[in-house]
């Protein structure tokens, strides 16, 4: 197990470490189309380590941790990538971060709605991109505590629970499930 996360969590961290990071705008969210974003930050990864540093772990996990909680601070932030981490441990999810924040493709359904709304997945915020790249890379290098109990589903407060599921926590916008 610790060879399998190395190779697909640890490597690709430090080898991205060294890469630049996507291109950051300062205004909020758009309506731009998938065409009009870079296809290498568009590009769904495949089961193999992708060469691309776009599609590294850490690319992935700081993406889903940027749309799903960039308003949340850090916390919330980890909380995320916990979830997806959790996944990537689960028998029943991919064995990757990128599998596992891509899995469904960009049409509903899928695993995480900012990835499949037809929305621009560049990030605007430069601070926000800038703490979800840090964060991510604790939350890969297993350097945070998972917050949620070993949730692997998560929904806004402002959803009904659509579960029948345990609940493991509450933080911030976000309710927990097991």
């Amino acid at each position: 197990m610790r060879s399998r996360i190395f190779t697909f969590i640890i490597l690709p961290v430090v080898l991205s470490a060294c890469a630049s990071t996507v291109p950051v705008a300062t205004s909020t969210r758009t309506e731009e189309t998938r065409s009009e974003v870079p296809q290498t930050v568009r590009q769904k990864p495949t089961h193999q380590r992708s060469v691309n540093p776009f599609d590294s772990a850490r690319q992935c996990v700081a993406l889903a941790m940027y749309w799903e909680a960039r308003g949340e601070g850090r916390l919330g932030m980890v909380a995320v990538g916990s979830v997806v981490m959790n996944r990537v441990r689960s028998d029943a999810f991919p064995d990757t971060p990128c599998d596992v924040v891509y899995q469904g493709g960009e049409t509903p359904p899928c695993q995480f709605s900012w990835w499949c709304d037809g929305k621009s997945d560049r990030p605007q915020n430069q601070v926000q991109w800038g703490l979800a790249l840090n964060t991510a890379t604790e939350v890969l290098a297993e350097r945070t505590d998972d917050p949620t109990g070993g949730a692997l589903f998560f929904h806004s407060t402002a959803i009904r629970q659509p579960w029948q599921r345990i609940q493991t926590a509450q933080i911030g916008g976000h309710v927990f499930y097991r």
